[in-house]
């Protein structure tokens, strides 16, 4: 159950054996079936999460009904709404599951525990933190500067294996495009090949 989040702290930082076992205890294990939430808006977010097996959709409802798609969260990945876990404010996110899925949750007063506790646990969450703001910060700037064609390239290439696993609905609420445009760029795309 926890051999995927130890190597995925290891890409981070060195622990010993027995802090990661420590660590990997704080977490309780959730299964999620497909289409299923697990957080909606109003909730107050209580976990960060570690996908172990399958696939989520972290998204936003617009005023206007639009469903804007902020990550998708795979094998390896961890996933939560930070703002609504970091300040106990109810979210304005929905996690749902796209496939049949595990996850490893863990609370904030254990997360609170680790960092007293196994100290190298606060670099951890500092680094991952620092490389999700990278992330974001490309996104938003891509966003701003690419067109809708070469985000949707970059996805492509990016996540070829994410990509397999996605409806179009789901790209082109990840990509801030109409279902219809996603279709427009996918012709445009073919005819070049």
């Amino acid at each position: 159950m926890t051999e995927l989040i130890k190597q995925n702290i290891i890409k981070h930082i060195a622990l010993s054996e027995e802090e990661t076992e420590a660590f990997c205890s704080l977490f309780q294990q959730k299964l999620i079936g497909k289409k299923s939430f697990l957080l909606r808006a109003g909730e107050v977010c209580r976990f960060e999460g570690f996908v172990n097996k399958g696939l989520f959709r972290v998204y936003h409802i617009d005023q206007n009904g639009f469903e804007q798609i902020l990550y998708f969260a795979a094998e390896n990945w961890w996933i939560t709404d930070i703002d609504s876990f970091t300040n106990g404010m109810p979210s304005q996110l929905y996690i749902e599951a796209i496939e049949d899925s595990e996850v490893l949750l863990i609370s904030k007063k254990d997360k609170e525990f680790a960092y007293t506790n196994l100290p190298k646990i606060e670099k951890l969450f500092r680094v991952m933190t620092q490389k999700t703001h990278v992330a974001l910060q490309r996104r938003m700037i891509d966003n701003l500067s690419k067109t809708a064609d070469q985000r949707y390239l970059d996805f492509m290439e990016k996540y070829p294996e994410l990509f397999q696993r996605l409806s179009n609905l789901q790209i082109a609420a990840y990509l801030g495009i109409s279902h219809e445009f996603l279709s427009k760029i996918r012709k445009k795309i073919a005819g070049q090949k």
